[in-house]
């Protein structure tokens, strides 16, 4: 599937252009997940639909999702920007960078150094880049583009031998672990446990896809993980508050 997404991408960029530059003010991704406000930080993503699982909130208002989640004490929010896949937009990480004052990750498949600094002029305060579809190489190479531009990172592998060669290259700020095997699409913690003990003790470890309850969260805490990203958990059922305190155990808490 990532290929197929990365062919498209690619076909997407003949077609390209760069959006009117509309200065938003930075807010830090890293400074927020070394500072989260639980046990363990919280990257909560305003996502309408997968190629997994299709349409997941068909009542989808992207910036009333987001206000919710700062309200119920998120550290970021991810806003998928892939329109053929995912069903996002470049006009929701917009909106939302507009009504919030939490940290924006564009969330997305950035296969060009346009699509940067578009990143940029779009309100976006860091980008995801997935190590799997850019290579280690040319991710270090987008990594320093990023940063010329003011933007933060959150570097994505799925295996072991990605993350050395990574590693070999270059110290990312944040590495995020993708629990999700991009052959099956199934997802499992697993993933985090097994990758951790290669995540250089600087950066900031993040675990990603397949978590959808405290137990979850505890068990990624576990294997060092420093934050996690969250989007289907949250997203499927409308009630985005309560999803997060779900999420941490919270209502478990209160009732005890």
């Amino acid at each position: 599937m990532l290929d197929r997404i990365i062919e498209v991408k690619h076909e997407e960029m003949v077609r390209f252009r760069m959006p009117e530059d509309k200065q938003f003010s930075k807010v830090s991704f890293v400074n927020s997940l070394r500072n989260p406000t639980r046990e363990i930080g919280l990257i909560a993503e305003v996502k309408k639909a997968s190629p997994s699982k299709g349409i997941i909130n068909n009542d989808f208002h992207p910036v009333e999702v987001a206000k919710a989640y700062e309200t119920a004490g998120a550290d970021a929010i991810s806003v998928l920007t892939d329109e053929t896949f995912f069903k996002g937009s470049n006009a929701y990480l917009t909106e939302v960078k507009k009504h919030v004052g939490l940290p924006i990750l564009r969330k997305d498949f950035i296969i060009d150094k346009r699509q940067i600094e578009e990143s940029k002029r779009i309100g976006a305060d860091a980008i995801l880049l997935i190590v799997r579809a850019l290579g280690a190489q040319k991710t270090k190479e987008f990594y320093d583009v990023a940063v010329e531009y003011n933007l933060e990172c959150l570097v994505e592998v799925h295996s072991v031998e990605e993350l050395q060669q990574l590693t070999e290259l270059f110290t990312p700020d944040v590495i995020g672990i993708n629990n999700r095997n991009l052959a099956t699409f199934e997802t499992s913690t697993k993933e985090t446990h097994a990758l951790s003990q290669y995540v250089p003790a600087s950066s900031i470890m993040i675990s990603e896809s397949g978590i959808s309850t405290y137990e979850d969260i505890k068990d990624v805490k576990r294997a060092g993980a420093s934050a996690v990203l969250v989007g289907e958990a949250l997203m499927r059922g409308g009630a985005y508050e309560a999803g997060i305190k779900r999420l941490f155990g919270e209502s478990i808490h209160e009732k005890a």
